[in-house]
């Protein structure tokens, strides 16, 4: 029973862990699309807080771009400003208390062609002209796999960019004007985000999704081989002091565990097991002070609930202390996209 929904969700329910911890999640997305691909096409403010306001302390949360809401007209760089106007709107009408005590959208992530070089700026003003008090930076996906089946719902993306001098002369102007970098790629390629953190020292890198693990497909039933490449590829990027990692996106399909596709959904004790050794790694190498917990909702809706997600969350965690676990839930992200939580 692949993606099944939130009555699918609903079958396995359990009492929220410590619900007093502060939580700023890292991690998630806005849209409204009619894709046959996508599951949870709605995910709008209603949907956000309905899942947020379960029982965990969810303060403030961060928004991340996905190609919705572009302007239809106008040049094709700029297209991408409609998404800001459309998340800034939401995140203003979670800050008005209406919908609660948590703060949607208190940072934004956006998108701009780094691609463009030098003339990237205009564009990045122009984000930020959208979202004033809260844009902090851009994600731009250099997702590549040489396997045509490993692909995003957005199509071919080309090799090597992260190497290019056009993109890091667009790199540059990103850390110039003071905003950060998001770096989702696969797990093979996490040499070249090492490479590319080195060159730009300036810029405030962010690792999403543990560095993009894949072992379905072509790299189905060869553990062995892609988890030492993975570990290889987390400790070079740990080694670069601008760089930080989101601690989350196991539940995406390509990475293996099946849970989406489960008859009932499962439970923090097992999800926490489950992901322990992969976030304890990752934690070791980077430090809680350079970690943060993330939904990737809805993206990660397909496999658990988000009540469930924390719970493991807080499971797993368990051993760390007190600062540890209130940097990775909270600090850390609070610190990275700079929110200020007003009254908190």
């Amino acid at each position: 029973m692949p993606y099944g929904g939130n009555d699918w969700l609903e079958l396995t329910r359990e009492p929220t862990l410590e619900p007093g911890l502060p939580i700023c999640d890292a991690h998630h997305h806005f849209w409204d699309f009619n894709w046959k691909n996508i599951p949870y096409q709605r995910y709008l403010l209603h949907e956000l807080v309905a899942d947020i306001g379960g029982g965990h302390n969810v303060r403030s949360t961060v928004f991340v771009e996905t190609h919705a809401m572009y302007r239809t007209d106008g040049p094709e760089e700029m297209r991408s400003v409609g998404e800001i106007e459309f998340v800034q709107g939401l995140a203003a009408a979670s800050a008005s208390g209406l919908y609660g005590p948590g703060r949607a959208a208190a940072a934004i992530v956006g998108y701009a062609d780094l691609n463009l070089g030098a003339r990237v700026e205009p564009v990045l003003e122009a984000l930020r002209a959208a979202s004033p008090n809260r844009f902090r930076g851009i994600r731009h996906s250099v997702t590549w796999d040489p396997h045509p089946e490993i692909t995003g719902p957005f199509g071919y993306v080309p090799k090597g960019q992260l190497a290019t001098d056009t993109f890091r002369e667009g790199a540059r102007v990103l850390a110039r004007m003071g905003l950060s970098f998001e770096g989702w790629l696969y797990f093979h390629q996490l040499p070249e985000l090492a490479a590319f953190a080195k060159a730009r020292p300036d810029l405030p890198i962010i690792l999403e999704h543990l560095g993009g693990l894949i072992r379905l497909g072509p790299y189905a039933n060869r553990d062995e081989e892609v988890l030492a490449a993975w570990r290889r590829g987390i400790a070079a990027v740990a080694a670069c002091p601008n760089v930080c990692l989101k601690l989350g996106g196991l539940g995406i399909p390509r990475t293996g565990f099946g849970w989406h596709a489960r008859n009932t959904p499962v439970g923090s004790e097992e999800l926490a097991a489950s992901m322990a050794p992969l976030m304890t790694y990752c934690i070791d190498q980077f430090g809680p002070s350079r970690c943060m917990f993330e939904s990737n909702f809805p993206v990660d809706k397909v496999s658990y609930s988000y009540n469930v997600l924390y719970n493991a969350f807080k499971r797993l965690s368990k051993g760390y202390s007190e600062a540890e676990r209130a940097a990775m839930f909270h600090d850390t992200a609070v610190r990275v996209y700079r929110i200020a939580e007003s009254g908190k």
